[in-house]
């Protein structure tokens, strides 16, 4: 049989459209499919919840595909070593608490056993504003990200989810949205986005997992945008802690979703 590229095209635009209406109102929203987003997600989906995960690049993983300086391994600690065994993620002892992993097989594992688990993924769509009713924050305001990227006066579109979660690592993007447009006292010291510290794997790795919880009503923060916020220092290639506080925000929003 012949292929017709007109119903290539209906078929692709009617499916997507249907899966971005479905995600036009969910239980989470989660911003950034780094390590920590796509984990959080995860477990959300694996425990019932209507999740969808926001990611601004053509591909996911975050920084976790180019391991340590583009040599494609990462470290985790004996603490998280059971989460990629839960994924099915071969590891390897170098030595003690020093566990070895293939980054791409890890991300690639990661992201196709959330999906599976009932995550629902969009790339290239950017957050750039959220939605507030009441002091509290209830969805997002998406566009593409190359009309970002073009400067275009193009209007966005909103979802709506009863918590949404930033998971875009150093830069705390919604994090920084919601700090400069919404008068809304975040729950630091502060008041305000308190910026990362210079490297410290041994405290970053601890305070990582502490930071990552509400910032503000319905708002979460986790993976490397927790210790930006709370001000945590940065880890570098080591990603147990961005694998544990993924698991701590979504076990903390399947108690009160």
């Amino acid at each position: 049989m012949g292929l017709d590229e007109v119903k290539i095209s209906r078929a692709i635009i009617e499916s997507y459209s249907a899966k971005l209406i479905k995600a036009l109102d969910a239980d989470a929203a989660i911003v950034g499919g780094g390590p920590a987003g796509m984990v959080c997600g995860y477990y959300l989906a694996k425990a019932g919840k209507r999740v969808v995960l926001f990611e601004r690049k053509l591909s996911i993983g975050g920084g976790m595909w180019g391991g340590g300086i583009m040599f494609n391994e990462i470290v985790v600690q004996e603490a998280a070593k059971r989460i990629l065994d839960e994924f099915g993620i071969k590891t390897r002892l170098y030595e003690k608490n020093y566990y070895l992993s293939d980054s791409i097989e890890a991300v690639s594992t990661i992201c196709s056993k959330a999906v599976k688990a009932g995550l629902t993924i969009f790339n290239l769509l950017s957050a750039e504003d959220v939605l507030i009713r009441g002091k509290k924050v209830c969805g997002l305001v998406l566009n593409w990200t190359s009309v970002e990227m073009a400067h275009l006066h193009v209007d966005p579109i909103t979802t709506r989810a009863k918590a949404v979660v930033d998971a875009t690592g150093h830069p705390a993007e919604v994090a920084r949205i919601i700090e400069k447009k919404s008068g809304i006292r975040l729950k630091t010291k502060s008041g305000k986005i308190t910026g990362e510290q210079s490297m410290w794997a041994e405290v970053g790795e601890e305070t990582i997992v502490k930071n990552s919880k509400e910032v503000c009503p319905g708002f979460y923060v986790c993976g490397m945008c927790a210790n930006a916020v709370f001000g945590g220092p940065r880890m570098g290639p080591i990603f147990g802690g961005m694998l544990l506080s993924g698991e701590k925000v979504a076990g903390e929003l399947i108690k009160k979703i």
